[in-house]
């Protein structure tokens, strides 16, 4: 079993901390901007109680959708970071070349 050093558990701590503000912060943008966008055609129509329940779901959803879209973005991003360089190359190397037939309309 391999053993895991203290720096290295901090590091990954400190990247999960910076992650997860990160994608604090666009759900929160995204929550705002939605709030603003929804509440500007719901004043004109609804009442009060049916005001607050869209503006609440659409900002709710907002943050959700754009804070997990965040988390999905840096996961994939560190993982291809720390992955061995025989999985990084994902160019096609096709093995010989084609027959030139292969290549006339």
């Amino acid at each position: 079993m391999s053993t895991v050093s203290r720096a290295s558990l901090d590091q990954k701590l400190a990247l999960a901390k910076r992650c997860s503000r990160e994608a604090t912060l666009a759900g929160t943008k995204a929550a705002a901007i939605a709030t603003v966008a929804s509440a500007v055609p719901t004043f004109a129509s609804l009442n009060p109680t049916g005001q607050a329940l869209i503006i609440c779901t659409v900002a709710g959803m907002a943050y959700f959708v754009a804070a997990d879209k965040k988390i999905l973005s840096l996961a994939r991003r560190h993982s291809f970071e720390e992955a061995p360089d025989h999985l990084k190359n994902t160019s096609y190397q096709g093995v010989g070349t084609p027959h030139p037939a292969f290549f006339k309309p």
